[in-house]
């Protein structure tokens, strides 16, 4: 009776272990021994739409698998824009310990554009679609009772955003506390009419309010 009961714990011991490693039906999530990798699959969704000329804000990402899930490191990844122009950044890289490659894309001026991620081998490529549009030439922020609304905004190079005191009484005002030097002048505290600054370099400008610097910050995003 013990052999036979130390038996079967060996074996519900080692149909874990399999699960563990993605063995049997694939699909495990625990630690596993990669393979040599078969497929190739997106991290996530297609992008959101961007703007013409710009680089995307967050890399393209894809994970190199085997026949059983696990994430196979050191696989040479090749990324190259199909359609609508533009430029990928890398154009190769090996994938890193957890089986993850990433590249920058950057659009043309051409939407839809489509960027194709392979390995040598694998027999139909990854691809991820991008819209865009042309960037917005100006930006509306409402200086509200302890708020800004919108909080981020984005628009083109030498655009410019205005902000409009909409809170009663209380005293308000823009400060930057981020992005490329010079800053754009601060506005004075108020508490009704307007303040803008027309931005040429590109970057993201991060300001606050100094009456109310918990609770009131906002970004101003300037693009190509």
């Amino acid at each position: 009776m013990r052999l036979e009961h130390r038996s079967r714990l060996w074996a519900v011991g080692t149909a874990l272990l399999g699960f563990a490693c993605g063995g049997g039906s694939g699909g495990g999530t625990g630690p596993c021994t990669p393979g040599a990798a078969t497929q190739l699959v997106k991290n996530g969704a297609d992008p959101a739409p961007w703007y013409f000329n710009n680089p995307l804000p967050a890399a393209l990402s894809v994970t190199a698998r085997d026949a059983n899930n696990c994430p196979v490191p050191g696989v040479a990844v090749t990324w190259a824009p199909a359609s609508g122009g533009g430029k990928v950044t890398a154009s190769q890289n090996a994938t890193n310990s957890s089986g993850v490659a990433s590249a920058t894309d950057s659009i043309g001026s051409t939407s839809p554009q489509t960027v194709t991620a392979t390995f040598t081998g694998l027999s139909t490529p990854v691809t991820f679609t991008v819209t865009a549009a042309a960037p917005p030439t100006s930006a509306a922020v409402t200086v509200g009772n302890n708020f800004f609304s919108p909080t981020a905004v984005i628009m083109q190079t030498g655009g410019t955003v205005t902000w409009t005191w909409n809170a009663g009484d209380v005293t308000h005002d823009v400060a930057y506390d981020g992005g490329p030097t010079p800053l754009p002048a601060n506005s004075s505290p108020q508490t009704t009419g307007t303040h803008s600054n027309t931005i040429t370099a590109v970057g993201r400008y991060t300001y606050h309010c100094n009456f109310h610097p918990g609770s009131m910050t906002g970004s101003v995003t300037v693009v190509h």
